[in-house]
């Protein structure tokens, strides 16, 4: 696998060694002790998720708060995404900032987001089956997270807003100038 730094320290772009023959293809999608040595951080994921969304659906931006935060490994096996995270760390030099990603199930490409970010995505394909790894459990109590359309973070989903399908729970996300302590 190659690793390709972020500009938000901690986020990893993965591209994973794929190889291919007649027949098709075969690649690792992970590996525990390659990943922890090509990365340097030794996470341990305890739970795998799974989405189905359709063109213009905006899953985001969420977050879990402080000891239930999440660390995230990303991609996508069908389709098409921007995936976003922005960062929330408090003393980060890119507090506040984001980074956006196309992962698509012809680069096979992952996205590492450590804890301390909120995380989205918007499905640019028809369809799209997303998954991801959290190195802690979910609890409904600490779920949190931002507007998508947060001003000041200024993220370019790259679809308008009459395409855009966002639940109403997501529509009542604070802007970051306005949201509560993450404990990050």
């Amino acid at each position: 696998m190659t690793i390709i730094p972020t500009p938000l320290k901690g986020c990893l772009l993965i591209k994973p060694r794929i190889f291919s023959d007649d027949r098709g293809y075969f690649f690792e999608s992970f590996n525990q002790q390659r990943f922890a040595d090509a990365t340097g951080f030794n996470v341990n994921f305890v739970q795998d998720n799974q989405s189905y969304s359709t063109k213009g659906v905006l899953r985001g931006l969420h977050l879990q708060k402080g000891r239930f935060s999440q660390a995230k490994l990303v991609r996508v096996t069908k389709g098409e995404v921007l995936d976003v995270a922005v960062d929330l760390r408090k003393g980060s030099a890119t507090y506040g900032q984001y980074y956006g990603v196309h992962l698509t199930e012809q680069n096979n490409e992952q996205f590492f987001i450590p804890r301390g970010f909120a995380h989205g995505f918007i499905v640019l394909s028809d369809e799209a089956v997303f998954q991801y790894k959290c190195d802690n459990y979910y609890n409904k109590e600490s779920e949190s997270g931002l507007h998508y359309a947060d001003p000041d973070l200024n993220i370019d989903w790259q679809l308008s807003g009459s395409n855009v399908l966002v639940s109403d729970k997501d529509l009542e996300l604070p802007f970051l100038k306005d949201a509560p302590d993450f404990g990050f």
